[in-house]
């Protein structure tokens, strides 16, 4: 017999699965982008100087450094996102976005907001979507890079 803590954590797996299969498909098919970039994006368009270190970035995505690396670099080829260094710490680099990023960031920004939006729109009302905001949101206080 499963516990309610159990059973949520479950659901919640399952359904972070079933969003990132169909984010991932319309953000590719339409920005050219994995759900996972658009993240980053949006972190480095949320970040002080629209810039954080690979350290940060790898944090807020949950990913390793080195994730990031092969993350950057196709952005960076696309133009999506520079480096720079740091004039104090040779040893210290950032992830940049830049204006081209900043646009893409913005384009695949409305369609996930639209995406969002068609996902609960027959399913809750909108106090019930407010609700498992918040109740999200307590799951995850604390942690860096909110991007709501």
């Amino acid at each position: 017999m499963s516990t309610p803590s159990f059973s949520a954590t479950l659901n919640l797996l399952r359904a972070t699965a079933r969003l990132e299969e169909r984010f991932a498909g319309e953000l590719g098919s339409v920005h050219g982008l994995a759900l996972k970039e658009v993240l980053l994006l949006m972190h480095l368009e949320r970040a002080p100087l629209n810039r954080l270190s690979r350290i940060d970035l790898a944090k807020r995505l949950h990913v390793s450094p080195s994730t990031v690396t092969r993350m950057t670099t196709p952005l960076e080829k696309l133009g999506c996102v520079g480096r720079e260094a740091d004039p104090r710490d040779a040893r210290l680099a950032y992830v940049v976005l830049s204006e081209a990023g900043q646009r893409l960031v913005g384009e695949a920004r409305a369609t996930l907001e639209r995406m969002a939006a068609d996902l609960f729109r027959d399913r809750w009302a909108k106090s019930e979507i407010a609700t498992l905001a918040d109740l999200l949101g307590r799951l995850t206080a604390g942690q860096p890079g909110d991007l709501s």
